[in-house]
């Protein structure tokens, strides 16, 4: 190890421990997580394709889906890949600029997913308490503005996570007991005082949970309050079906999140941080297409269409 230049910091290269130390989990697991990111780029590929190409999805709805299908696609990448290399190799070393580089993109897409989903809960609360307006308050450069803002405070926050780590030393051991470049596994390791990077991890993780989930908790009362007035039985169930998709997708990835990233970072346990990542870095991605086409007839009825289509060109 060598000083590296431009960070004082001693160590230039990390030794990703991964997710298990058992020899005799290694095939499975990398057989397991290989058969979960090969359906993830495959689920999420699909819908956006599908998207694109069904032109009675090109709503303001499948816009948001086909975007939050892009961010799981490419946080899965970001970590998948390289967890899968540190099942077949004895060690899995990471250089300094790589690692820092993994843990810059991951903060980004998973920022750009808590707002994502927030934007997405608006654009429910639009559709189901102001149908007459939606056009109108989701049109497309309305929509195209709220895409925007989600990617640039996903790279914004990303951005100043980094800058702190960047100014963190590490002069100690080089072993990252996780399976990739995180916040909480690298401060273990630093040699310098953290202090700052747990202030600003605290503060921006409150911001980017409280903000989407106050957002998606006010939405969802008011969409609540609203299909309780509808008389008919199967206005009530159609309303409540455009809504059951996302807010499933919203439970399992912020209260992982949540239990990850709001905690005192001197009770944070390694094994828990473990479990809890992969729900939101493995499980989530591929999850969301699943709930969104097994439980969206029109999800179902574009695919239909789809295949007829290719089915009648053949």
């Amino acid at each position: 190890m060598k000083m590296a230049e431009g960070n004082h910091s001693i160590v230039t290269e990390f030794v990703i421990a991964g997710l298990t130390g058992k020899p005799e989990l290694q095939l499975p697991l990398f057989l397991l997580f290989l058969g979960i990111y090969m359906l993830t780029v495959l689920g999420n590929l699909g819908m956006i394709m599908l998207i694109l190409l069904s032109s009675h999805l090109h709503t303001p709805m499948y816009f948001f889906l086909s975007s939050l299908s892009f961010i799981d696609l490419c946080y899965s990448t970001i970590i998948t890949p390289k967890m899968l290399v540190n099942f077949v190799t004895k060690k899995n070393i990471i250089s300094y600029p790589e690692c820092m580089t993994q843990l810059y993109f991951f903060i980004a897409f998973v920022i750009s997913e808590c707002h994502m989903l927030a934007a997405m809960a608006y654009d429910r609360y639009v559709a189901i308490c102001n149908p007459l307006l939606y056009n109108v308050t989701m049109s497309y450069q309305v929509c195209s503005w709220m895409v925007g803002g989600v990617y640039g405070m996903g790279f914004i926050g990303a951005a100043i996570h980094t800058f702190c780590m960047l100014r963190v030393q590490f002069c100690k051991a080089n072993i990252i007991n996780h399976y990739f470049c995180d916040l909480f596994p690298l401060m273990e390791l630093a040699c310098s005082s953290t202090f700052v990077n747990e202030v600003v991890l605290l503060c921006l993780s409150a911001f980017n949970i409280f903000i989407p989930t106050l957002t998606i908790l006010s939405s969802y009362i008011f969409i609540i309050a609203s299909i309780l007035r509808i008389k008919s039985t199967e206005g009530r169930f159609k309303a409540f079906s455009t809504c059951s998709s996302h807010f499933s997708a919203v439970a399992v990835f912020f209260g992982s999140l949540a239990f990850m990233y709001l905690q005192p970072f001197s009770v944070s346990s390694k094994d828990k941080d473990k479990v809890s990542s992969v729900f939101y870095t493995t499980v989530v991605p591929l999850l969301n297409p699943m709930i969104y086409s097994l439980r969206n007839r029109d999800v179902k009825l574009a695919l239909s269409k789809l295949f007829q289509k290719k089915n009648f060109i053949m």
